[in-house]
């Protein structure tokens, strides 16, 4: 009797059937928690104190709204008493950039016209050809 002794050559394949059962686990979890994620919490934002701008900056061209959702216009620190529509507004600050295109320019709203409004005013200088838009606020009391 002669016994055969066979050489085993080793495996050079990776068991990947427990990394399946891991990434599937893992895929699972992040299914069900994505979704607790993405909704919103309800939060007081925090009042502060906004730095003015500085003296001797240029004079900032402010796009005002109203709380009837009117649009003004004040350049050069005169104020606009005449309510113009929102194409009228966009030529105006359109021109005024282009002949000084480092003018500042400030959005002032009322505090009780809709979000909306705000972000379509700002949406609407940006297409004028605002590089930059700021908000004006109140001190803090």
């Amino acid at each position: 009797m002669q016994y055969n002794k066979r050489k085993r050559k080793p495996v050079a394949e990776i068991n990947v059937v427990p990394y399946i059962d891991v990434m599937l686990v893992l895929l699972i979890i992040f299914m069900v928690t994505a979704p607790l994620v993405t909704q919103g919490v309800k939060v007081d934002l925090p009042q502060a104190s906004a730095e003015p701008l500085e003296d001797e900056s240029k004079p900032p061209m402010i796009a005002s709204i109203n709380d009837k959702g009117e649009y003004f216009l004040s350049t050069g620190g005169e104020p606009s008493e005449d309510p113009m529509s929102a194409t009228d507004l966009a030529v105006l600050v359109a021109a005024q950039l282009q002949i000084d295109p480092e003018t500042p320019v400030i959005v002032k709203a009322d505090r009780k016209i809709a979000y909306n409004y705000v972000i379509e005013l700002m949406v609407l200088l940006q297409r004028a050809g605002a590089p930059s838009v700021g908000l004006m606020t109140e001190p803090k009391e």
